[in-house]
């Protein structure tokens, strides 16, 4: 045979070859699992659905923030001697961060769906109006805040503000809800249903459960011979997104750093006090140079600058899209308002949590009764969220009960009042800060450090710029709130961590 001839016939049983190993179950291609060649989508061979083609993407309003090492805590001087922002270096992961502050405009949506879906419900509405009383000062006239601020059309763009923590996850859950709603009717699941009332409403965990009652459009076609129909949408196609949420402190103070643009391969080369480079608060480019980099306070008396030049342009908050933005391309991480973050507040938290994904605030809840059943959805259409029972956690190795917010600083493990035999509530957080009314009177010792104060961070239009550092922290209750105090929102970036891999 010539060899013309022989290179023909091995490249027919080379095609051959591979064909026989696609028909085998599939058992070499990338639609078929690794680990017993049965094909994946593929009614044939029992239904077992994979998708092997998704892409990241990022839900309305949010910016990439990849992820790595840094030192956290002050890098100013400790001026007010708290020592509670010690320098550690943590890890956190890559996640998301809106652009901006969250809006008037953006709460005023959420109120408009409250008032229109909770019609039977209207504490609800009422318990998210946002504090205009805020703006009151005893001696100062700010009367017109009150009534302006939050509604007239010339504020529209500027940050919410009388916004409780409690309020703002709220808001968070909400949010959540509403974008992956939208996204299944872009998908041409879901009917777009404008007259939802009460319980009826999308909510993405009772979806996910199974207790949907709004108008289906097209299901997904499904590969499982049991469901010809088709089959609703679950969390493992990649169509609905994760949950909305405060940031972490971590995160938060990551973000506003901006380190990224600050780094050479595997070198930091400069360590910032505030969200851009240098030590001052002034702009240093030529084009810009001189112009204030936030809005805060310059000094005493002085919120604006003067007549004909004002400095930071803005007496109270302005846009959320005043002066520029950081090198993750995030608007008024320093001044303007401060940010509520989803951490409970402790002095020491620095010296106890994670090194990685450090957080301070965790209760540990499950959707299913005690049957072992989902929760049926609630008067709200939300699917209850009950606490980890001892029992139920009894044989973990990583917690073994679901409150841990006071662990190590608060609980009765911690607390130098404990004596042995005596019994102290486990979520009394105040069994080690309390001294009680008689004997804070007697020493003038008190504290207003709890489970229920939470951290605020970046600085507003009534502070120094001490405060604009990203390591600084203050904290307040939870369900209280101020005029110079609003939030953003942060998800997971599920997957590749890097920014690199994700636009591959």
């Amino acid at each position: 045979m010539s060899l013309k001839y022989n290179t023909l016939i091995l490249a027919l049983a080379g095609v051959f070859g591979l064909s026989s190993c696609g028909m085998l179950g599939k058992g070499g291609g990338s639609d078929a699992s690794s680990k017993t060649g049965w094909a994946y989508n593929s009614m044939d061979e029992g239904g077992f659905e994979v998708v092997t083609d998704w892409k990241p993407e990022a839900g309305p309003g949010l910016v990439f923030i990849e992820g790595g090492t840094f030192i956290m805590g002050r890098t100013e001087q400790d001026v007010m001697y708290d020592w509670n922002a010690v320098q550690r270096r943590v890890t956190v992961t890559s996640f998301y961060m809106d652009e901006t502050e969250t809006s008037n405009t953006d709460w005023r949506e959420y109120l408009h769906w409250l008032r229109r879906v909770y019609v039977d419900y209207p504490q609800v509405l009422k318990n998210a109006l946002p504090d205009t009383l805020v703006w009151r000062s005893p001696l100062g006239y700010n009367e017109p805040f009150v009534t302006d601020y939050f509604r007239h059309p010339a504020y529209n763009d500027y940050p919410v503000v009388g916004v409780s923590w409690l309020q703002a996850t709220d808001y968070c859950q909400w949010r959540s809800d509403r974008v992956n709603e939208m996204l299944l009717v872009q998908k041409g699941i879901l009917e777009l249903e404008l007259g939802q009332k009460n319980e009826d409403n999308f909510n993405t965990d009772a979806y996910l459960a199974g207790q949907y009652t709004g108008k289906v459009k097209e299901n997904l076609p499904s590969m499982n011979p049991d469901q010809p129909e088709g089959r609703p949408v679950r969390f493992e196609d990649g169509i609905l997104l994760p949950k909305y949420r405060l940031p972490t402190e971590a995160e938060w103070e990551f973000a506003a750093s901006g380190l990224v643009g600050n780094t050479y391969d595997e070198r930091m080369v400069e360590r910032r006090i505030y969200p851009w480079n240098g030590h001052n608060v002034r702009n240093a480019e030529a084009k810009s140079r001189g112009q204030m980099m936030g809005n805060f306070v310059r000094g005493r008396g002085d919120y604006m600058g003067l007549a004909g030049n004002l400095n930071d342009e803005n007496t109270f908050p302005g846009s959320v899209k005043s002066y520029w933005p950081n090198d993750y391309g995030l608007y008024c991480m320093a001044g303007n308002v401060n940010e509520w973050v989803l951490d409970v507040y402790r002095p020491q938290n620095f010296e106890d949590f994670d090194e990685i994904r450090p957080y301070r605030g965790n209760v540990f809840k499950t959707p299913f009764d005690d049957k072992g059943q989902i929760a049926r959805k609630d008067s709200l259409g939300r699917i209850p969220m009950r606490e980890v029972t001892e029992e139920e956690a009894a044989n973990r190795r990583n917690y073994n009960k679901s409150y841990y917010i006071n662990y190590k600083d608060g609980d009765v493990a911690s607390s130098l009042n404990y004596i042995e035999g005596e019994t102290l509530k486990e979520k009394n957080s105040n069994g080690m800060y309390d001294q009680g009314k008689a004997e804070a009177k007697n020493n003038g010792m008190t504290t207003l450090v709890n489970d229920h104060v939470r951290v605020y961070k970046g600085g507003s239009w009534r502070d120094r710029a001490y405060w604009l550092s990203p390591g600084t922290r203050r904290f307040l209750d939870e369900a209280s709130s101020t005029n110079d105090i609003g939030f953003r929102c942060a998800m997971e970036a599920v997957g590749a961590q890097s920014a690199k891999k994700r636009n591959e």
